[in-house]
């Protein structure tokens, strides 16, 4: 048995009356150490996905499965980093940590408690600001407190849902290297949500892109052999990250493309294409969609990584 299971997880959402279905048939094994990046557009389910791993919200079929146990609330077993932070603004660094030790090991010593949360406050290097208010804070020395809370908690399983979505570049990059470090550090098994392609492959083990909703699924598993630690302008010259990144976005691009013509699978082709595996879907091996004259289209640079910028059509499957 996986440490991390889904088992035909369907969601759907009922306003006015009518019912929505956000994500259908969605099976996924994670196994214990493992890094595993979910890509995906804006507004296809990605943080509903998210949630329900984390207990916030049920499905309305299926099973969420951690260690063999039905998933039915959230738990210390699972530290979530959301997008906006969550910190408490009239709290300091160390105090929005150790609030989380506290409540999660309240049998500790006062000393082991601080001890904990120094460590963590450490780790994503803050020791400095560790008496700062929010307020005081960049946004990346935001988001890395709330992942040094996460961590203090000591889960089974990190939860990031678009954790650096939010950031400018440059911060951006650092806080993804550092995400790196403690996952090399930890082993801790995470689990990221993300609508950049290029930062899915760069930190993680396996990358599974969500097909357009409503109704999104998920698709191929491609797996990232690329050794680590990753040099973010080395693997650039990499082939299997030029062919990964290609198949991703070409999976994305036709999902979005089978929403709109009404159909439920994107078209996909059977030549040969390396880094995927079969543990999520039985999806072909490569995966484009067709040009104009139904062929398929070959390679080329393509810039832009975030899903909500690969092409203008994106706008009408957002939500």
């Amino acid at each position: 048995m996986s440490f991390l299971e889904l088992r035909g997880v369907d969601k759907s959402y009922v306003s006015r009356g009518n019912s929505l279905a956000v994500l259908r048939e969605i099976n996924l094994e994670i196994e214990e150490g493992e890094f595993v990046a979910i890509v995906g557009y804006s507004g296809a389910g990605k943080t509903t996905l998210i949630s329900m791993i984390a207990g916030l919200i049920h499905p309305d079929r299926g099973t969420i499965l951690l260690r063999g146990q039905k998933i039915m609330e959230p738990g210390p077993d699972r530290g979530v980093v959301f997008q906006n932070y969550s910190l408490l603004p009239w709290m300091t660094v160390e105090q929005n940590v150790r609030i989380a030790v506290d409540q999660v090991f309240p049998d500790w010593t006062v000393e082991k408690r601080k001890g904990q949360t120094d460590h963590y406050i450490e780790m994503v290097r803050l020791t400095p600001a560790k008496h700062k208010k929010p307020a005081e804070l960049s946004g990346g020395m935001k988001q890395r407190v709330a992942v040094a809370r996460a961590l203090a908690m000591e889960p089974q399983v990190l939860l990031m849902d678009e954790p650096l979505g939010a950031l400018d570049a440059l911060t951006r990059a650092t806080l993804q290297d550092r995400i790196d470090e403690i996952w090399r550090e930890t082993r801790k098994t995470v689990v990221l949500i993300t609508n950049d392609v290029d930062e899915a492959i760069l930190l993680a083990d396996r990358v599974i892109p969500l097909s357009a909703g409503p109704g999104a699924t998920l698709g191929p598993s491609f797996r990232i052999d690329i050794p680590r630690p990753r040099n973010r302008k080395e693997i650039n010259h990499e082939p299997s990250f030029k062919r990964i990144r290609k198949d991703i976005i070409d999976y994305l691009l036709a999902s979005g493309k089978a929403k709109r013509e009404g159909r439920t699978k994107p078209h996909v082709s059977a030549a040969g294409g390396g880094g995927m595996d079969g543990n999520v879907t039985d999806q072909s091996r490569t995966i484009a969609p067709p040009n104009r004259r139904g062929e398929e289209e070959t390679w080329r640079p393509f810039t832009p990584s975030k899903c909500e910028a690969i092409e203008p059509a994106t706008a009408e499957i957002e939500s």
